[in-house]
């Protein structure tokens, strides 16, 4: 099973200028490279058996007719590779000449796609020696002894498979081919490109790759001419670039010397299910006038690919993005804030109070509360933080969250609940000594509704702690934690929660850094049950229901992408190879689905909370699902990996 993986590279052979035998050579040695690194489909640059900046010499029949004579050699030198290769070269029909893709597999050329838009500006002068493809005479070829399907409306197919092809300037236009061709299937769109080199260009053509491929939800494979070119007036520096859906997964070597071939595996299922969820992408264009039918569809034969081939790396954090951490961190908050901003001034209430435990959660959620008084220019006092010590209680936690309230100049308000826990337990009947769920649920819910009868005294709302993570494990006391009058961290991965606070934590005093680093050190736990002798937590919730991280990787691609649990544990495999044994992924993965659905009653009911990360668990959002739907067919998956 490869998972819907096509590995696709993108190649930048070294050229000499009109050495058509030389650039065969360069090309094929590629090819076969390719060929034995696995890959499925293989993109060349523009003009690439030529070299691009031929001049006039595009206009020699020596040329053109030795750039055919090069394809044949080509065709029959590479036959026995069988992956889809993609050449640029210019072809003839005795009338025109046209800036062509060539795409051939196994010794046939299954198509040719001319250039739609040609450049003739700056220093580009195309239109002296090319048509553009609507000026083709017929909607065939004679190449190589082959009679080929030629025109800009071909896709290549392959099952789910669908192939498009743009040449260079294609990219850059209002209406590039690839927006219809995305309309109309194609999920791999090749770019051959011949792009010169002036400052800031390669950020630009980047930025508008990882644009394209997010518009058309698709893989975009760009790659463009480098050494060897000439320099008269340009330099080309072989950029290149793989890209799935707005995300970079490769890019070339720029200004290099050598031959260039970067591989990546695409995920095509991925792709799809971007596609399905979409209903805007799947509605055709009302000002749509390429109509399905006007497109030709070319088979060809998707070489097998094998687990074993895929190379990709994956993030084992999906949440995270090292590159943009900072930025993000600030928008969280920023998201949060504005959320609670917004239901403050509407309730016209000036007073929050939350429960504060000297962990992660309340720790965020007395911040977002901080950045929020401060900016509606409310005095930070009328935030209250009430400690709320139980059986499990330890004085870590205990002075880390006083020491945190004073520190950022909030209210603090500390009340035992043991007696009242303990009445309870005499009232119900309930042997204090027995550790149950009871036990806990007890503490649990007589926290909230000491915050909730405080706020009705004293004209506030609750503040909710609880993070997505929590949710969707149901880790959550019903009618306890699980509820607030606004949950300011219910769309918060539990392993973004560290990183906003870590950034929070740069920006204060030298006291407040030192306890908010003191709650990050400290073990995630509920302190529920008593502690050790030695005072030390001894209910560490990833011992009981597994790491965090491995339940947000886990909760990324099932909410996000719906991949079924032997896809989702392929990924882990590789995201924590060497952390986890394949035994522990599945005996947590396992857990994420019982967990997550057997506790869908409890996010079916959900306080309000914004939206912060690409994914949401709140019944009025991203996430509808029934509460007595059955796991069967997660669960039996997993027990079968």
């Amino acid at each position: 099973m490869d998972f819907g993986f096509v590995k696709l590279a993108i190649a930048t052979p070294v050229v000499r200028v009109a050495d058509c035998g030389f650039n065969g050579l360069q090309i094929e040695n590629l090819i076969k490279e390719a060929a034995e690194r696995q890959v499925q489909v293989v993109c060349f640059p523009e003009l690439c058996i030529t070299a691009y900046t031929c001049g006039d010499l595009f206009f020699q029949k020596a040329l053109l007719d030795e750039a055919e004579n090069t394809l044949s050699r080509l065709l029959e030198d590479t036959k026995k590779y069988h992956l889809l290769s993609v050449v640029g070269m210019p072809v003839t029909d005795g009338v025109h000449i046209f800036n062509a893709a060539v795409a051939f597999q196994s010794g046939k050329v299954l198509a040719i796609v001319p250039k739609t838009f040609l450049p003739n500006y700056s220093e580009f002068y195309e239109k002296r020696w090319f048509v553009p493809a609507s000026l083709a005479l017929g909607n065939t070829f004679q190449l190589c002894g082959q009679t080929v399907p030629f025109g800009a409306d071909i896709l290549l197919k392959s099952g789910v498979i669908c192939v498009s092809i743009e040449i260079c300037e294609d990219l850059w236009m209002p209406h590039s081919p690839t927006i219809h061709h995305a309309q109309h299937g194609a999920n791999i769109m090749l770019n051959l490109s011949a792009s010169n080199d002036v400052v800031g260009k390669n950020t630009l053509r980047r930025e508008l790759v990882l644009q394209q491929s997010l518009r058309c939800k698709a893989a975009y494979a760009y790659t463009s001419a480098g050494f060897g070119e000439s320099t008269t007036d340009v330099v080309l520096s072989g950029s290149g670039y793989i890209a799935e859906s707005g995300i970079l997964l490769a890019e070339h070597q720029r200004f290099t010397l050598d031959n260039q071939l970067t591989i990546s595996d695409i995920d095509i299922e991925r792709l799809s299910i971007e596609r399905q969820r979409n209903t805007s992408f799947t509605t055709p264009l009302a000002t749509d006038t390429v109509k399905d039918d006007s497109f030709r569809r070319i088979a060809f034969n998707l070489v097998p690919n094998k687990k074993s081939a895929i190379t990709r790396v994956f993030n084992p954090h999906p949440f995270i993005n090292k590159a943009t951490l900072d930025t993000d961190c600030e928008e969280i908050l920023s998201i949060q804030s504005a959320g609670l901003a917004k239901r403050l001034l509407h309730l016209g209430i000036d007073k929050v109070l939350l429960g504060v435990s000297g962990g992660l959660d309340s720790t965020l959620a007395l911040l977002v509360c901080v950045k929020t008084f401060d900016l509606l220019k409310i005095p930070r006092q009328q935030i209250t933080g009430v400690s709320m010590p139980g059986f499990g209680t330890t004085n870590r936690t205990h002075n880390n969250a006083e020491t945190l309230c004073k520190a950022l100049g909030v209210a603090y308000r500390e009340i035992d609940i043991k007696p009242a826990c303990l009445q309870h337990f005499k009232d119900i009947g309930h042997d204090a000594a027995v550790f149950d769920i009871c036990y806990e649920n007890t503490q649990a819910r007589e926290r909230t509704q000491i915050l909730m009868d405080i706020a009705n005294k004293e004209n506030s709302i609750v503040v909710g702690t609880g993070d997505l993570s929590e949710l969707a494990l149901g880790w959550t006391t019903y009618n306890g934690d699980h509820i607030s009058m606004y949950g300011v961290n219910a769309s918060v991965p539990k392993t973004l929660i560290p990183p906003v606070i870590r950034w929070v934590a740069m920006q204060q005093s030298p006291e407040a850094q030192a306890v908010l680093h003191d709650i990050l050190s400290t073990p995630v736990s509920p302190e529920l049950l008593p502690a050790s002798s030695k005072d030390e937590i001894v209910q560490k919730t990833e011992d009981l229901v597994g790491p965090y991280e491995l339940h947000d990787f886990f909760l990324y691609y099932t909410l996000r992408f719906g991949f079924r649990p032997a896809k989702i544990y392929f990924l882990a495999q590789r995201a924590f190879a060497g952390k986890y044994t394949d035994m522990e992924l599945k005996k947590w993965l396992h857990i994420f689905f019982r967990h997550f659905f057997r506790q869908q009653f409890k996010r079916s009911c959900l306080p309000d909370g914004p939206k912060v990360v690409d994914i949401s668990l709140s019944p009025r959002g991203c996430w509808r699902m029934p509460s007595d739907a059955v796991a069967h067919l997660w669960i039996e998956e997993v027990e079968g990996l």
